[in-house]
Order: structure tokens, then C-alpha cells, then sequence
């Protein structure tokens, strides 16, 4: 039998929702199997907190400013070139069943067969949500976490559902293929809409939720870049009631297990077919989610809730453990080619996981994200190094968090005099990286010119969905 990887990507996980990571009462044993058989990254990150400019990253391992997929209109199309197109050089059988939110079907993104693949909506995507000057923003209609926030159905659950049906009849179809294959499955769970299956919202109606440690009602001041983003969609302010708001948290974790339940049934299938013998499995998520912490929902900011990701890797030879190091999605670009033997492009920005895991905690690794999407009036960028974490707003005063003393990032250092040296430091590593100041004009720039391509500020205020990408008609 061949060397096989499959490559499961959620959505809008929180790295946090984990039992394994020990959450008080998220209910994930699936997940925490496949911890247990193989190597957690607990300082994991994603390259961008919003969907498509992660995903484009993740296909091709370059940042966001590299690659120029500033925003949700700007969907990967095939270029540059990924891991994608380096395994089907290589000969290596690589497939894709589920959402990649890549830009269409027609493009070579390198996937030799895409299976029901979710793309960004008629190849466009959010449109009006580039426009990004503070004047001139146009506020998503609706709400963005859903219309009926409880127990049910969605087109995203039915699609979840499809897509895990397709990956196990996929392996079972190629339970004794004797080549080489990477198997990418893309499940929607636990993104918004925040309506999630009875059965697992029953696992946490009634559950005695904490009173997060931010919130604007006690008093906390958001940053003036956050409540500046926030204002485009403010979930908090559109809960009918208490009992509403509950239910979110309800659904959210209801959502986090449903995820989790499907999962479990592909690592069952493994199990079944013999595959989980020369199978590994890299479990991750483009971005997590605020989950009401600050008051805000859904992601689009640099705090640990939203950019930090659950990352597991577990299979044959993999070792078993925890790793501190912190990491990117990006690291998952470089791992894909290492895992067949192949060599590592020079131009991904990351280094394989099975290479980072086999040493001590690493406190020089420097982990990069931004941010250049809907509702951001300027760009923003993390640096994360041993226990610091800056953030850097174009235009706005930066914060600078010491994790492991303040894992809840509760108090900002940015203005310590004790800290100057810190700040100095992470400054000099963003600078290393990018200049950030040119790369937020070259974004606003790329975006002004997007929009005006497309008839102008009036014109795009209909272009691409209000809310969540439509799943395919299945």
C-alpha cells in the first residue's frame, strides 16, 4: 500500500474549544483520539483571521501580502503555485472533497479531482466589503450569525454531512491503492450560522456559561481599531434577548462536537479500511472565533480567540506529544511536500511540523499574521515570539500581550516602560517581514482598484453575499 495523508481543515475553529486543550466542557473525544495518537501544536496560528486570504496562504505557504488575496473577493485562482501543484508534479494523487473557498471550479489549483468544492459565491465573493475607508463602508444587512440561532438545520450542516458521506465512500473506494495520495476535506463546522443539530446542541442547553472577562457592558474599552471594525456587523448589539444570546454559545459548542462527530466517523473509516496503518491525518483550522469574548463575534482581529487555530498531526512515525513552538497554517504547506520526500519550495515561508516537533520549545520562532478584510480601516498585523504577542494597527496605538503570565490578554504592556525593549524587539521581527505602512497602502490600493473594476462604490453595494458563502447545491 502507498504513503497517504489526508488534510482536514474546519472552520472558525477556536483553538481553545478542545477537550484535549482542556476546556471545561466542550465535548470533542474525536479529536482528542487522534491528540492522543499523535503530535498537538498548542501555539498555533493562522496566517490572516478571515477565510479566503487563510486559504490562500495555506494553498501556496506565502503570506497574504505575497500572494495579494487581501479579502473575501479575492479568492485563490491557482497562483502562485502551491503544494497542491508540487505533489501533482511529483506524480502524487492529490484530491479535494469539501470547501476550499478557493475562486471557481475551472481554476488549476492543483487538485488532480475536486469533489462538491465550496468556492466563493459566482467566482466574486464579497465585493462590497473591500471597500474599507471609515466614511464610506457599507454595513452588512441582516445578521451575521443567522437568522433562527438554536437547534436545527442549515444548508451548512446538510453540506458537512455530504461532504464526510463523500470522504468515506472516497476511502473506502481507495482502501488498496498501491500509489501515494493526499486527500484534503474541507468541513464548514463550527462557522456561523449558529443553528446546529439537535442532537448536539442538547450537549450544552443549559450549560452554565462564564461570564467572559471583557465585555464593553462591564466597562472593558475596546481598541479603537476593534470597535471601529466591529461596527460593520455587531453581533452583540442584534441578540433578541439573554436567551438568545445563550443559545449562540449553545450552538457554537453544539456546532464545535457536531465538527468533531464527523471527524470521528472519517477516522473511523480509516480504521475500518486499514488505512489508519499508512494513513497520517493533520487536523486544522483557517482562523477560530471570538465566541462573545469583548462582546464580538465571529474572527477579524489579531486576539487569541480569533487568530490563534487548533493543529494536530497523528499517524504512523509521527511522534506523540505536545509541542510549544509555535506554528503557523503555513507550516502545514511546507509539511504536505515533506511528508512525500519531496523538497521544500523556496518560496513557502514555512518549515515542516514533523521537523519543528522533534525539537525543544523554540522562543526564537517568529509567527506572522494580518489582516486586510472587511471592516478593517487599516491593516493590522500580530508578531508572536516565546510569550509576547504584539499587535500593530496602522494608524492606532499597538498592543503588546505577555501569553503565558496573561493568557487572556487582559492587560496591555504596549506604553510598560519595562516592556520598551520587548516592543523594540517585535518591531525590529515585523519589520524583518514586511513594512506594514506600504503594505496597507498596496491593499487599499488593490481594493479601491477591485471595486472601481467593478462599476464603482454604488455599484458593488449588491456584489457577493451579505453573509456566510452559500454551500453548493448537492
Amino acid at each position: 500500500m502507498g504513503k497517504n495523508l489526508v488534510v482536514i481543515l474546519s472552520d472558525e475553529h477556536q483553538a481553545k474549544a478542545l477537550g484535549c486543550a482542556g476546556h471545561p466542557f466542550v465535548q470533542t473525544p474525536n479529536l482528542d483520539r487522534l491528540a492522543s495518537k499523535g503530535m498537538r501544536f498548542i501555539n498555533a496560528y493562522t496566517p490572516s483571521p478571515i477565510c479566503v486570504p487563510a486559504r490562500a496562504s495555506f494553498a501556496t505557504g506565502q503570506y497574504v501580502h505575497q500572494t495579494g488575496h487581501w479579502d473575501n473577493a479575492m479568492a485563490y485562482a491557482g497562483t502562485p503555485l502551491g503544494w497542491g501543484h508540487q505533489l501533482q508534479d511529483a506524480s502524487i494523487r492529490v484530491e479535494s472533497i469539501g470547501k476550499l473557498h478557493y475562486r471557481s471550479e475551472k481554476d488549476a489549483v492543483g487538485f488532480d479531482k475536486e469533489h462538491i468544492p465550496m468556492m466563493i459565491k459566482d467566482g466574486v465573493g464579497m465585493v462590497w466589503a473591500s471597500i474599507r475607508q471609515e466614511d464610506k463602508r457599507i454595513n452588512a444587512p441582516g445578521r451575521m450569525l443567522g437568522d433562527n440561532i438554536g437547534a436545527g438545520e442549515s444548508s451548512y450542516t446538510r453540506y458537512d454531512q455530504a461532504v464526510t458521506s463523500c470522504t468515506i465512500e472516497w476511502l473506502r473506494k481507495n482502501k488498496n491503492s498501491d500509489k501515494n495520495w493526499c486527500l484534503y476535506v474541507g468541513l464548514v463546522a463550527p462557522h456561523f450560522p449558529l443553528t446546529c443539530p439537535e442532537k448536539f446542541y442538547g450537549l450544552y442547553a443549559g450549560t452554565n456559561i462564564d461570564k467572559v472577562k471583557q465585555h464593553p457592558n462591564d466597562g472593558y474599552q475596546r481598541h479603537p481599531w476593534v470597535e471601529l471594525q466591529n461596527q460593520m456587523a455587531d453581533s452583540e448589539a442584534m441578540f433578541k434577548n439573554s436567551d438568545e444570546r445563550k443559545a449562540a454559545f449553545y450552538a457554537y459548542y453544539g456546532l464545535t462536537s457536531w465538527l468533531d462527530n464527523n471527524i470521528g466517523q472519517i477516522m473511523n473509516t480509516l480504521d475500518e479500511t486499514g488505512l489508519s496503518e499508512t494513513t497520517a491525518v493533520i487536523y486544522s483550522s483557517d482562523h477560530g472565533d471570538n465566541v462573545g469574548e469583548r462582546g464580538l463575534w465571529g474572527k477579524s482581529n489579531m486576539y487569541e480567540e480569533s487568530v490563534a487555530i487548533p493543529l494536530i498531526m497523528s499517524g504512523p512515525n509521527i511522534q506523540v506529544g505536545i509541542c510549544e513552538t509555535p506554528v503557523s497554517l503555513i507550516d502545514i504547506s511546507a509539511t504536505i511536500p515533506e511528508f512525500f520526500g519531496l523538497d521544500q519550495s523556496d518560496a513557502v515561508k514555512g518549515r515542516p511540523l514533523t521537523q519543528i516537533c522533534q525539537s525543544a520549545k523554540d522562543a526564537t520562532r517568529v509567527i506572522f499574521s494580518e489582516y486586510h478584510a472587511v471592516g478593517g480601516v487599516s491593516g493590522a498585523f500580530m508578531i508572536r515570539k516565546g510569550s509576547f504577542k504584539l499587535i500593530h494597527y496602522v494608524g492606532f496605538e499597538p498592543e503588546l500581550f505577555n501569553l503565558e503570565e496573561d493568557p487572556y490578554e487582559l492587560v496591555n504592556l504596549a506604553t510598560n516602560p519595562n516592556h520598551s525593549e520587548v516592543l523594540a524587539s517585535l518591531y525590529h521581527e515585523l519589520h524583518f517581514i514586511c513594512d506594514p505602512t506600504k503594505v496597507n497602502k498596496k491593499a487599499h490600493i488593490a481594493q479601491e482598484n477591485l471595486v472601481n473594476s467593478f462599476g464603482g462604490l454604488k455599484a458593488v453595494q449588491k456584489i457577493g453575499p451579505k453573509g456566510a458563502t452559500p454551500p453548493p447545491v448537492i
